[in-house]
């Protein structure tokens, strides 16, 4: 196989300056965007199934999971974990769902917005097993830092999830700015690392080895999820104490 797939392009050559003061920001302040009601429905549908088929079984979570593939491909792996992948696109899910008849049990895809789907289950006090974030959009403009996810208000919420967390890339400079905001705050030191895995996880690692990217890593153990909020009363949306939008 071969592909002529771009690297990110960006300006910015390093860690980004204004990530220290984000970071800080977002660690001292309450993300109070509301929820959106369709995400809130598909929390609530995708968490019962879960509760409803597993029980007691480690919850991995696969964020940004476009087709399924790597979802199908770690319900496999872990096959005594349940597996939720989560993606904004419906178009990507009804791909997936072509080859429903053929997943393992301990699968599920969730069509949801990441921001409101990690708050949601926070605030529920699910615990995650494993994380992974496998080539999210990089926002390569040094202008968009913010939309990343380590620049974005979400982000302590992501760590406070806990779990192992795995975050890919073929841009190296994401990866490092994944580790610097881990460090800051966690205060534990997190390795950039190239990677090349024995078999492609998902279709974009699959086309970024066939154009010979590298490809990038960081992995760390954030252990139990710290429950930080109680679960949101349903049908009052954007009722949580917090102070800053998005």
């Amino acid at each position: 196989m071969h592909a002529d797939s771009r690297l990110p392009f960006s300006g910015q050559t390093a860690v980004h300056r204004q990530l220290p003061q984000l970071l800080d920001r977002h660690s001292r302040t309450l993300f109070r965007k509301p929820f959106a009601d369709y995400n809130r429905v598909a929390f609530a549908d995708s968490f019962e199934r879960y509760q409803r088929r597993a029980g007691a079984a480690r919850l991995i979570l696969d964020s940004g999971c476009g087709v399924g593939e790597s979802s199908i491909a770690l319900a496999m792996a872990f096959p005594d974990c349940y597996v939720i992948g989560v993606d904004q696109s419906a178009l990507r899910l009804a791909r997936a769902r072509r080859g429903a008849a053929d997943w393992p049990g301990n699968v599920d895809l969730v069509r949801a917005d990441l921001v409101d789907y990690w708050r949601l289950l926070l605030a529920a006090g699910g615990r995650l097993e494993r994380h992974y974030l496998l080539y999210p959009n990089p926002w390569p403009k040094s202008c968009h830092v913010g939309r990343r996810w380590h620049g974005h208000a979400v982000f302590p919420t992501l760590l406070a999830l806990g779990g192992l967390l795995e975050c890919r890339s073929n841009w190296p400079l994401y990866i490092a700015e994944m580790c610097f905001a881990i460090e800051s705050l966690r205060g534990r030191t997190v390795a950039c690392e190239r990677y090349l895995p024995t078999a492609a996880l998902t279709p974009f690692e699959r086309k970024y080895l066939a154009s010979g990217h590298e490809l990038w890593r960081c992995r760390v153990d954030l252990g139990r999820h710290q429950r930080v909020c109680s679960w949101p009363t349903p049908g009052a949306p954007g009722d949580r104490p917090e102070a800053s939008r998005r």
